[in-house]
């Protein structure tokens, strides 16, 4: 199938899937003519690849692991995830369990910018992890 149904299967758009096939996540098959097809197994690879994106990997993490998925193929996401195992598993675990520490990280950086700019504009305190909407005036 040609990209743009290819895209539309794996619920992503032409684009982003041409930027997958240059970071080497993907690769398409091309016709003497030179237009990108795609098959079965590569709509299943750029489906992982966007869940794996939207569970908080980077394209950085998933070209470090694009070997791996090439080895195992057929897996999904949740799977590749949630499974543990020695070998290829263990390093997947080790990937994503870097990516969680370096969002933690950000999330705490994040609360206490947010805790700095409430405490400058008098805003009340909450609890973590849940947003407040501001009702005060600016000062200036």
């Amino acid at each position: 199938m040609r990209i743009g149904d290819a895209a539309g299967k794996a619920g992503l758009t032409p684009r982003a899937l041409r930027y997958y096939e240059e970071q080497g996540l993907v690769a398409a098959r091309r016709t003497p003519s030179g237009h990108r097809v795609y098959g079965p197994d590569e709509v299943r690879r750029l489906r992982t690849v966007r869940e794996l994106l939207e569970a908080g990997l980077t394209v950085s993490d998933l070209r470090t692991l694009a070997p791996l998925l090439d080895a195992m193929p057929g897996h999904d996401a949740p799977g590749l995830l949630r499974d543990r195992g020695p070998g290829p598993q263990r390093t997947v675990e080790h990937v994503a369990r870097r990516r969680l520490d370096d969002l933690d990280a950000r999330i705490e950086r994040l609360v206490q910018l947010r805790e700095r700019l409430a405490a400058q504009l008098g805003a009340p305190a909450r609890a973590p992890g849940r947003v407040a909407p501001y009702e005060g005036t600016l000062r200036e």
